[in-house]
């Protein structure tokens, strides 16, 4: 099995700036009714509470591992993208749920609240509220706008994020590069980047490959565009977070990220190896030290 701490440091060393540190969390699938989830990775099941899938990958990031599962993930959105329950399921998922609790909280009725559906979201209510007329799926108060000005761009928007089909995911594990994981192989690796870091990544990936990365992101879902999207394309994305990476994760102003295939991270590690005295890093403004 590969040996990502040791993949990481090399990466690292080969950039050549003492004490940087690059948040990093590997992501593993678990799909299909006959693929075992081993008891290893069971153990870090969240017990008692649910998680957003940007929770879960900046716990990776800070050392904890995390297994997601359909009764665990508190996003439904990241639900969808990473293929726990169908697009067009017209139930809400059972119990409390990290993002569908904040609407209950600004919502007037409580006692008449209903979380919404996949549906709902798929649909374009959910992200266009205030045109919808659903103030109860709203996130701040009565003067929210929504995420998109009408129903009709929402929906627009929601078909061009991507989605893990069929939806036979029974478990989505995030994990550190420090735990040492048997018989796992990531399928996609997702770093916590910033633009000065971008630069750089990009050159070590052309240097053996030639190759132009080519980004689609939006403003909501980021896992369909960080963790979905390089599962299912097999190419590197990058993405600025959305709105509960940045809100309920808290990531850092500075930060972007960057997600990919486990295959196209080696190309990487290599390359920054390969390439480390043909784009002296430490001399980039800003490699040294955060810039705000």
């Amino acid at each position: 099995m590969p040996n990502l701490l040791q993949m990481y440091e090399t990466l690292i060393e080969n950039m050549d700036v003492k004490g940087l540190d690059i948040p990093f969390a590997a992501v593993k699938f678990f799909r299909g009714d006959d693929v075992p989830i081993s008891q290893f990775v069971l153990n870090y099941h969240p017990k008692g509470l649910t998680l957003t899938a940007c929770q879960a990958l900046k716990q990776a990031t800070l050392g904890d591992a995390v297994c997601l599962t359909k009764k665990t993930i508190g996003c439904v959105a990241a639900a969808i993208a990473l293929g726990f329950i169908d697009r067009d399921e017209t139930k809400p998922l059972d119990g409390s749920r990290v993002y569908t609790d904040l609407m209950e909280k600004q919502y007037k009725d409580k006692q008449k609240f209903i979380p919404p559906s996949p549906k709902d979201f798929t649909d374009g209510i959910v992200y266009a509220c205030k045109d919808a007329g659903r103030d109860d799926f709203a996130l701040f108060g009565n003067n929210d706008a929504g995420r998109y000005k009408t129903v009709s761009i929402a929906k627009h928007a929601v078909n061009q994020m991507s989605t893990i089909d069929p939806s036979d995911t029974k478990a989505v594990f995030f994990y550190p590069k420090k735990i040492d994981c048997p018989d796992i192989t990531p399928d996609v690796i997702v770093m916590s980047i910033r633009p000065v870091e971008l630069t750089r990544f990009i050159q070590a990936y052309q240097y053996n490959t030639g190759k132009r990365i080519n980004a689609s992101m939006g403003g909501l879902r980021v896992v369909a565009d960080l963790i979905a999207r390089p599962y299912i394309t097999k190419q590197i994305n990058v993405s600025t977070y959305c709105l509960g990476a940045r809100l309920i994760a808290q990531y850092g102003p500075n930060r972007m990220g960057i997600g990919m295939p486990f295959n196209e991270f080696e190309i990487i590690v290599k390359g920054m190896s390969d390439s480390r005295t043909g784009f002296p890093f430490h001399m980039y403004p800003g490699a040294k030290q955060e810039l705000y």
